[in-house]
């Protein structure tokens, strides 16, 4: 079968079936064609919990599929390939850092969503790459724990130093490979180019970056700017999305080696086969861990 052919069938079979498809936008082009909504993990979480639709194929990684199901317990929420996970989110479990807490006890407890739901229930509040600053500022406690990305905790960290921050061993193997060596090449071959960059990689990286900020801000950042050329600090697939949309500009990866191969799992017969019911796993979450996980995301929400 051609790509559009099972693209068509996707689309036929979806609707046919009640289905909701939400794609990260890591995932290839022809996965985002068939989506009905595209974005950061935690958004897409939010935007499955606003449909109708009773059925929902996470296109992601499990931390994210497990997410649309704390969000929406009524729903059945399937990730499209089982074997896509998350290394950063698997670094941590739920014993370590009930330890960890142990030895600091009078620290807040900051989880990046990129964690499991388990590991959640023993954290104070959940952010996002793009809502870290504002929720930590926001936070009572001037001592703040953050787990399990070094750093972006470390960006964070010198943007507030009036608190003090307790950072772990820990992080996303794909943008924490990447050093300074890279953006100095990158920048001399592409000299007009202006570095976007993701706050999960290491700080000689960021501090050469013009912008710094989540995936959905990188690309907001260049489709709104004026500037011609980006070099793009972040997992490669963003740069291909980002030719698409705007081919008027020049865009160009940090580094070859800027692959996610747990988002390139997923392929789009993973998601036909979830659309005909033979495909996929569905994610199941007892209900103390589910509101155990809640509360750690509604703290989040309230925060702002």
């Amino acid at each position: 079968m051609a790509i559009k052919d099972i693209q068509q069938e996707i689309l036929k079979l979806k609707k046919e079936n009640d289905i909701c498809i939400l794609a990260h936008c890591y995932q290839s082009p022809e996965i985002l064609e068939v989506a009905d909504y595209t974005g950061d993990s935690f958004g897409l979480a939010v935007e499955a919990a606003k449909v109708e639709n009773k059925t929902v194929i996470m296109c992601g990684v499990r931390f994210m599929a497990e997410t649309v199901k704390i969000l929406s317990p009524d729903k059945t929420v399937i990730l499209s390939n089982a074997d896509a996970g998350c290394p950063m989110a698997e670094m941590m479990d739920k014993d370590v850092i009930s330890e960890v807490k142990k030895q600091y006890p009078d620290y807040t407890v900051v989880a990046y969503v990129n964690t499991t739901s388990e590991l959640k229930t023993v954290c104070d509040v959940c952010v996002t790459s793009s809502s870290a600053l504002k929720i930590c500022r926001k936070l009572e406690s001037d001592k703040i724990l953050f787990i399990p990305d070094r750093n972006l905790g470390s960006w964070i960290a010198e943007q507030l130093p009036e608190k003090e921050f307790k950072l772990l061993s820990g992080g996303c193997p794909t943008h924490a490979k990447i050093g300074k060596e890279a953006v100095l090449a990158a920048k001399a071959k592409h000299p007009d180019a202006l570095f976007l960059v993701h706050p999960e990689c290491v700080s000689e990286v960021v501090e050469l970056a013009d912008y710094v900020g989540s995936t959905t801000g990188i690309m907001d950042y260049a489709r709104k700017s004026d500037a011609k050329e980006f070099i793009i600090g972040t997992e490669n697939s963003i740069v291909t999305h980002l030719q698409l949309e705007c081919p008027d500009k020049k865009f160009y990866p940090l580094s070859k080696n800027l692959i996610c191969n747990n988002m390139k799992a997923t392929t789009l017969v993973d998601v036909l086969n979830c659309c005909k019911g033979c495909g996929g796993e569905v994610i199941e979450l007892d209900e103390e861990t589910r509101l155990g996980a809640k509360r750690c995301i509604d703290k989040m929400i309230e925060l702002g």
